[in-house]
């Protein structure tokens, strides 16, 4: 075979996949006739083609595992919703941009308004429950790389969120609902930085909890209890939140809300 050359071996590789052009198709079929190394190259490679197709033909009739198909249609609902999501947002960012270099331009921006856009914590908590959304919708599709830390290192992963929150951190533990602890990660938001734990059940069902310090101020602007779980759907998935002595939770996920309530309150009960 080494006589042959490369050069020849692409010739024979080429006709046995039934990509060879049919005007070279005589040349190297003449070749083998008058070769007998490029004519046993040929019958061992036909063979090998024909062992694999017997050996793995089979596999084309069966059906899919549900878990690999409703990992796909994680993937496929989640990129469509983050980037409906990116348009959505993108489209409000340059909307309150114009907006605000327009007023600000001609000197309209009184002093009530002024008090106003300073009072822009109280719309903390509801960014917080979109940052959360958006983190879900990026990271819980992910087949490979879903987390930063894995439950393996979950001792380590805790440890090190704890000291990059300021603030003892502990990891709910959902089996009672079917979840279990995939890993977690480290990521940026608004007023510092924040934490996100994944949890996925054996459908491979994916819930994501989301936490860091707010504003004291943002809990209590909703006009009710810091403490009072609020749902949002204000995202590409929708989320239960809360606040809890100035630190902001919330699980989220492609569920239903009576299912996520739940998990919330099993999150909120081991706090």
């Amino acid at each position: 075979m080494d006589k042959q050359g490369p050069f020849m071996q692409d010739k024979i590789n080429a006709l046995i996949d039934g990509q060879l052009p049919a005007d070279q198709q005589a040349e190297v079929l003449a070749r083998l006739t008058s070769d007998p190394a490029a004519q046993d190259t040929h019958q061992a490679w036909q063979a090998q083609r024909d062992a694999l197709r017997a050996h793995y033909n089979p596999l084309l009739d069966e059906a899919v595992p549900d878990t690999l198909l409703a990992a796909a249609t994680r993937v496929q609902q989640g990129r469509q919703q983050l980037n409906q999501w990116w348009r959505w947002g993108g489209m409000a960012a340059a909307l309150m941009l114009a907006f605000g270099v327009g007023w600000l331009s001609h000197g309209q921006l009184d002093t009530q308004a002024g008090r106003q856009m300073a009072g822009a914590p109280a719309l903390s908590a509801q960014a917080f429950v979109r940052q959360a959304s958006l983190a879900h919708a990026v990271y819980s599709p992910e087949v490979r790389h879903p987390v930063e830390v894995p439950a393996a290192q979950q001792e380590h992963l805790v440890q090190w969120l704890s000291k990059r929150l300021g603030k003892p951190l502990k990891v709910p533990v959902l089996a009672t609902q079917g979840y279990e602890l995939v890993g977690g990660r480290l990521l940026p938001g608004e007023a510092g930085a924040r934490a996100q734990f994944m949890f996925q059940n054996p459908a491979g069902g994916r819930v994501t909890l989301y936490l860091g310090a707010l504003d004291a101020n943002a809990g209590a602007s909703a006009g009710s209890s810091e403490t009072a779980f609020r749902y949002s759907a204000d995202g590409p998935v929708p989320s239960f939140y809360w606040m809890d002595q100035g630190f902001g939770y919330a699980l989220s996920g492609a569920v239903s809300r009576d299912e996520l309530m739940q998990l919330a309150e099993l999150v909120h009960q081991q706090r």
